[in-house]
């Protein structure tokens, strides 16, 4: 028994278009096509079109269910290569999700957080930070937060959550890079570390020298892990290597 290409649609659920362009490219060929151009299915392409619909079900493209089909490739592998696309994809929202969350929350911690607090534990903040880099680097060290201080005077509420969001999402393309698969010292790598610096030069005047040691800081102080590590637990050791390579190669720092 043969059926025309409307009772296959309906019975498929599809539309005639989308039979007539799987025809068109090859993937369902009808039995036979009359004198006036109606095409005509069997048996036989009702059950390769299940196939086709139950594959089209799981998101696997035309092209790579035309190579199943055709014997050219192994259904199985196939499905284990969609199904790593498909957990890559699920793994990139679930951390756009928490990047959401985050935001979230920290807006509306801020939104309760008077800016008499907020500013108090700012100053908190750099008073650690300051105390940190003179223990590690020096007194010069310690003082340079006193400059960042100054350069950011002037700077409202609103200032610092700009920048604590452009920060996130520079971080935010850190993670997609590394986990990618690309080494922290490749040349995309580098070209983000160069917005880095360019972030932290426009509060803090670091050189080559304070710019390389920031790594290890990066690296061992926990507040500064962990804003990186906020974004991939994985990111900070990736950032700092990054960062004294760039330092090293960009910024001619001279490692002793």
């Amino acid at each position: 028994m043969q059926y025309s290409i409307s009772q296959v649609a309906k019975m498929a659920g599809v539309s005639a278009r989308t039979l007539r362009h799987y025809d068109d490219i090859g993937l369902l060929t009808p039995a036979a096509v009359s004198s006036n151009g109606y095409r005509w299915y069997g048996r036989h392409q009702l059950r390769r079109l299940q196939r086709i619909l139950l594959m089209r079900e799981l998101d696997i493209p035309l092209t790579q269910i035309k190579a199943i089909l055709a014997g050219n490739d192994d259904e199985a592998s196939a499905l284990r290569r969609h199904l790593t696309l498909i957990t890559a994809e699920r793994d990139r929202l679930d951390r756009i999700a928490a990047t959401i969350m985050r935001t979230v929350d920290d807006l509306e911690r801020n939104d309760r957080l008077a800016d008499e607090d907020f500013f108090r534990g700012l100053d908190e903040k750099r008073a650690n930070l300051a105390a940190t880099l003179q223990e590690r680097f020096g007194a010069a060290a310690g003082a340079s937060v006193e400059v960042e201080t100054i350069r950011t005077a002037q700077w409202t509420r609103s200032d610092y959550d700009q920048a604590a969001a452009e920060a996130q999402e520079l971080y935010a393309r850190m993670s997609r890079t590394r986990q990618s698969g690309l080494t922290p010292t490749s040349p995309t790598a580098l070209d983000l570390i160069e917005e880095h610096f360019a972030a932290v030069r426009a509060v803090w005047p670091v050189d080559a020298a304070a710019y390389y040691a920031l790594a290890d800081l990066i690296e061992t102080d926990p507040e500064q892990r962990d804003a990186i590590a906020a974004e991939d637990s994985d990111l900070p050791p990736w950032v700092a290597t990054a960062i004294r390579a760039y330092a090293v190669h960009h910024l001619n720092h001279q490692v002793a």
